[in-house]
């Protein structure tokens, strides 16, 4: 193929990926109740990582406390507008098997036999771990951050009515992040495959890391509160760790 063929083919490729994700975004806008039954789960005292928790601290002899924070809207055109963004959101996410798919179908006939035998499991690694990490921030992260800081007083004459629009990008920015996060140790056996990293001095340096992470950690977090902080940051260490044994396995 010449030049101007791989450009009309990655249209091609670009405009069906867009075609796909407006069509699921679109789906996703006429079905409002089941999108914000998903997204403002986490709110509720009734959620099941919440349910958990309070199993968990019953058979340990104590309770837990049921809470309610009310959200708010304070912007005329806000509920929509977040309607909008969060229907866009729920298009790409579901449509990204498909867009995975046709990224690897473009660039494959390009790669060498040996580089296509192991970048279809990197490709489907690197998936799903952003997928595990997306999963782990809306059924934990987010759900121990709103619950902590969304019932936190100062006084009891100060009652917390949290908006729609913090919420929202709370739990977006959440989602994204530890989503990129989770690729860690596809990024670290990359960088060993090239012989640019090795394990040994990924365990020399694990104190630097652990800073770097708490640096990380701290951009992340949509607050400042040390709590928000640590549950961010406790699955990136656990995460280097899995990649200094990713690493010490590559060849």
């Amino acid at each position: 193929m010449t030049f101007w063929d791989h450009l009309d083919e990655l249209r091609d490729t670009i405009v069906r990926m867009l075609v796909v994700v407006v069509v699921a975004a679109v789906v996703a806008f006429l079905l409002k109740d089941e999108l914000f039954g998903v997204v403002l789960a986490p709110k509720e005292n009734g959620f099941i990582f919440y349910r958990l928790l309070g199993r968990l601290s019953e058979s340990m002899g104590g309770g837990m406390e049921d809470f309610s924070v009310q959200l708010i809207n304070t912007g005329l055109a806000q509920q929509f507008i977040t309607h909008m963004k969060v229907s866009f959101c729920a298009g790409i996410l579901c449509a990204s098997p498909y867009i995975v798919y046709k990224i690897f179908d473009f660039v494959s006939p390009a790669l060498y036999e040996r580089e296509r035998r192991y970048t279809l499991p990197v490709v489907v690694s690197g998936y799903l771990l952003f997928v595990l990490g997306v999963l782990l921030a809306y059924f934990v992260i987010f759900p121990l951050t709103f619950r902590f800081l969304g019932t936190y007083q100062v006084s009891a004459e100060v009652s917390n009515m949290i908006s729609l629009e913090s919420y929202i990008s709370t739990l977006l920015m959440l989602c994204l992040m530890m989503g990129v996060m989770f690729e860690i140790p596809i990024v670290c056996w990359l960088l060993a495959k090239f012989g640019i990293l090795d394990a040994s001095w990924m365990a020399a340096h694990r104190r630097h890391a652990f800073v770097v992470v708490l640096i990380l950690s701290a951009i992340i977090t949509p607050t400042s509160d040390v709590f928000t902080l640590m549950v961010v940051a406790l699955p990136i260490v656990l995460l280097y760790e899995v990649s200094i044994f990713v690493v010490r396995r590559t060849v």
